[in-house]
């Protein structure tokens, strides 16, 4: 193992890098530049042939489709709400929501709601600013704090897809009858959660109002970890219900918030500041009418997950793999009838007869999908191709085994020689970078996971300290959602104010490393102390 090599494996990452900071390109420009990178260094340093690098790719785009399909359904989901103006009519309901407590008002829009949307594919960072904007709030908190809300449960984003990626990539390092589940996943993930929620609450209290909105709205935030704490306990139990975290999440914060203004005399709803146009719409557009594409969605998920017999069918046993592309042989298990990209499509199709779109508004809304989807979608997939080379670099068709260390090798072992009892406050950090590179928490785990695993094995680990050394990369991985130029920019732009995002990073980028310090002092203190 030498050091050139340990140089060459980070070479394309630090290209990386440099393409997103100094030269500002965005996420999929900078992933072809590393995956060009990648391969040349697989090829040329590490005796990988061309055949073993193309099938890693094929690969990799297959195992992101847990991403990168639901990336692009909900995509065309969010244009199809837009161009059938059901979107308008939910957001005209939100800015009625909780307007005598800001602190209310915050704990259920962003981190309730904010759940609620990224579970089941929606954007927040796309959809909240305008409507922050219309309650009153500044340019500067209408970007940050989408951005942070979901946070803490950004694991369960996509109906999960982060910690089904997660499963999957543990899997394949543990090897056959050594498999994890998800529920023993989700016990480790669970322990994070009203922590760092409790804390995104209080970095949101404090861009909002500092000190006055900390002493104002300290209860919220503190019921809204709480909450959160105990319904993931409990849908962390059972494999079923694992993906199901976000949803309930989100529903429970936002029924707590509600019985918490009821309690306090406040009002839910105030109407006083819609204009007369938003009014009339709202007597013409009912409000179950817009939400039935996420209503048939959550009623889909919760009728294939909650019943054991059907997730285990759909999960365990109608695999489908794709057999035949990988290198070493591995087939590639897509479980297309349960992943949440099919039922996004199914829910689309479902809510037609609700929503009754015309035929110009269809047309729009795929015309508009076909503009934003693809570079997304693609940024989703090229960062587990780059994870698959990395993983299979150096193995050799021939003797269907590894002729030399693979880059992932070579950086877990310096890793581990290096940071040695120190790593579980280190691989948090690991996955902030990962994060703020790829955009996703699901592809940091792709790209990074089975090289923190190696790592955290080396370190003489076992399974439990293995799947708490991989949360503390994955909470990592997710804190990086409110440093992400991709988000900011995207927040910005929803709000025309591109350019106000320059000013969002400076201080987000503060409370991202505050809270994954934080988190990085959890990971030390759970490996010491076992609570499960």
């Amino acid at each position: 193992m030498s050091l050139v090599s340990l140089l060459l494996t980070l070479l394309p990452i630090i290209l990386i890098l440099g393409m997103l900071i100094v030269w500002k390109k965005p996420a999929d420009v900078s992933g072809i530049a590393g995956w060009l990178a990648i391969s040349l260094v697989a090829i040329l340093a590490f005796q990988t042939s061309l055949e073993v690098v193309l099938r890693s790719t094929a690969a990799g785009f297959i195992r992101s489709f847990s991403v990168s399909l639901i990336v692009a359904m909900s995509l065309l989901q969010m244009a199809y709400m837009e161009k059938t103006g059901a979107l308008k009519r939910i957001i005209i309901f939100i800015k009625t929501i909780a307007r005598d407590n800001r602190a209310v008002q915050i704990m259920m829009i962003n981190i309730g709601f904010g759940t609620l949307m990224v579970a089941v594919g929606a954007t927040p960072v796309s959809l909240l600013p305008p409507i922050l904007i219309a309650m009153g709030y500044s340019t500067y908190v209408a970007i940050a704090l989408p951005a942070i809300g979901y946070d803490a449960l950004c694991t369960y984003a996509l109906l999960g897809a982060p910690i089904v990626v997660f499963v999957d990539v543990a899997n394949g390092f543990l090897g056959k009858g050594n498999e994890i589940s998800l529920s023993q996943a989700g016990m480790v993930f669970f322990m994070f959660l009203p922590i760092v929620s409790t804390l995104i609450g209080v970095s949101m209290l404090w861009i909002v109002g500092r000190w006055q909105a900390l002493r104002e709205g300290w209860l919220p935030c503190l019921i809204t970890g709480v909450v959160i704490g105990l319904v993931s306990y409990v849908t962390n139990r059972y494999d079923n219900l694992v993906v199901l975290t976000g949803i309930l999440c989100g529903m429970a914060v936002i029924a707590a918030m509600i019985i918490y203004l009821k309690a306090t005399g406040k009002k839910l709803i105030d109407k006083s500041r819609l204009t007369r146009e938003e009014l009339a719409y709202e007597q013409e557009y009912p409000l179950w009418r817009a939400l039935s594409p996420w209503l048939i969605l959550v009623l889909l998920i919760l009728a294939l997950n909650v019943p054991k017999d059907v997730f285990n069918f759909l999960y365990r046993e109608l695999r489908l793999p794709i057999n035949g592309l990988t290198a070493n042989g591995a087939p590639l298990d897509t479980r297309a009838l349960w992943q949440a990209y099919t039922w996004i499509f199914a829910s689309i199709l479902l809510s037609i007869p609700f929503i009754r779109p015309s035929r110009a508004q269809i047309s729009d809304s795929l015309r508009v999908w076909y503009k934003r989807a693809p570079r997304p979608v693609f940024s989703a997939a090229i960062f587990f191709a780059i994870g698959e080379i990395m993983n299979m670099s150096g193995f050799s068709m021939a003797t269907k085994a590894f002729a030399v260390p693979s880059m992932v090798k070579v950086l877990a072992d310096y890793s581990s020689e290096f940071f040695s009892g120190s790593y579980g406050a280190v691989v948090t950090f690991i996955g902030l970078f990962g994060g703020f590179v790829t955009g996703s928490e699901a592809s940091t785990i792709a790209m990074f996971g089975k090289y923190t695993l190696t790592t955290a094995r080396n370190l003489n680990m076992d399974t439990y300290g293995l799947i708490l050394i991989m949360a503390g990369l994955a909470f990592g991985g997710g804190l990086a959602s409110v440093i992400s130029p991709a988000k900011l920019q995207n927040a910005a732009a929803s709000i025309d104010q591109l350019g106000a995002e320059n000013q969002v990073i400076r201080t987000a980028f503060v409370f991202s490393l505050l809270l994954t310090l934080v988190t990085s002092f959890f990971v030390l203190l759970f490996l010491k102390i076992r609570f499960i």
